[in-house]
């Protein structure tokens, strides 16, 4: 339908005020298709309920959402369903299966036990995955480099480190001292930056130049994060069947955001989930991202089992919850 990643990419990010103005912008014409399609040839619509993310999220952009949602409840005399967008990142295997989520603004481990129930085994202590990656794209000026111009952040580090050697630089991994599956990416960021520091005043870099080790870095960058990733997750492995003996077999799934794109860290999370049993299932990478699709199937798995549906006269009570 519409995608905003290549106007957020120029911000170097996503900024609320521009993503909320694009929502507003656009949301119009996509529930025109959407209803358009909807549509059969002896015009029927065959929409039996409108499911809108109203949790997690920036503010601005769910109230877009939600109230063009209710508006066309109302227009075609259908219930609403409320989806919490990081859930309808996950619900696409049999259950149980591990879950995780790692975008730009989350990074959770856990597992779906049912469509509403999510047993959380741990969520990041401070930034997220994503936000690390911008974050050092940008103290790294990769955009200043033609190839990595127009995209983001994470895509920036991933195809620049494809040409590096991790070897070079030590980031250094968070949390090792605690026996947990909570993440820290602000201190692989932290530990980062003091490398670019040092190296740009070794080397006398000024204005827009950049690092002689740029590529290296970049790769020992998404090492350290994927490395940082697949501990935490055998632990959750390790911890969840302990807990639950009986389970045999989970499946493991990378669904949110530019982090679950970043084809080295999917490649190691399948490396060192295989022997455990544990199989790597993951959308294709432009459905990795937030989108229309997941949230749409995530209230077709509600509207089967009679979960969180809003019938028409209670629309008023439904509320946004950012956080």
């Amino acid at each position: 339908m519409r995608s905003q990643l290549q106007l957020h990419t120029l911000h170097g990010g996503i900024l609320p005020p521009v993503a909320s103005d694009l929502h507003e912008r656009h949301i119009e014409d996509v529930v025109k298709e959407a209803l358009a399609s909807s549509v059969d040839e002896n015009g029927t619509c065959s929409i039996d309920a409108v499911a809108v993310t109203t949790k997690p999220g920036m503010a601005a952009s769910l109230l877009v959402g939600l109230r063009h949602a209710k508006q066309v409840c109302q227009r075609l005399g259908v219930p609403l369903v409320p989806i919490h967008h990081m859930e309808a990142h996950a619900l696409t295997l049999e259950f149980p299966f591990l879950v995780l989520l790692i975008s730009g603004g989350h990074c959770l481990l856990g597992i779906a036990e049912g469509v509403d129930k999510f047993v959380l085994l741990g969520k990041t202590l401070d930034d997220a995955p994503g936000e690390a990656f911008d974050k050092i794209a940008r103290r790294l000026k990769l955009s200043n480099l033609a190839e990595f111009s127009n995209v983001s952040g994470g895509h920036a580090i991933e195809g620049a480190a494809a040409g590096g050697d991790p070897s070079r630089y030590h980031v250094a991994e968070p949390l090792l001292q605690y026996k947990n599956c909570d993440f820290s990416f602000a201190g692989i960021k932290n530990s980062t930056r003091a490398i670019i520091i040092a190296e740009e005043n070794r080397d006398g870099v000024v204005g827009d130049e950049l690092l002689k080790g740029v590529r290296d870095l970049c790769a020992s960058v998404q090492v350290a994060i994927a490395r940082h990733l697949l501990r935490r997750v055998i632990r959750g492995i390790f911890y969840y069947r302990h807990q639950q003996s009986f389970i045999k077999s989970l499946y493991f799934k990378v669904v949110s955001g530019g982090v679950a794109c970043n084809s080295f860290i999917r490649r190691s999370l399948e490396t060192g989930c295989g022997p455990l049993g544990v199989e790597l299932v993951a959308p294709p990478p432009r459905l990795c991202t937030d989108n229309g699709v997941m949230v749409a199937w995530n209230g077709v798995e509600r509207w089967s089992r009679n979960l969180g549906i809003v019938p028409l006269e209670k629309l008023q009570v439904v509320d946004i919850q950012p956080k």
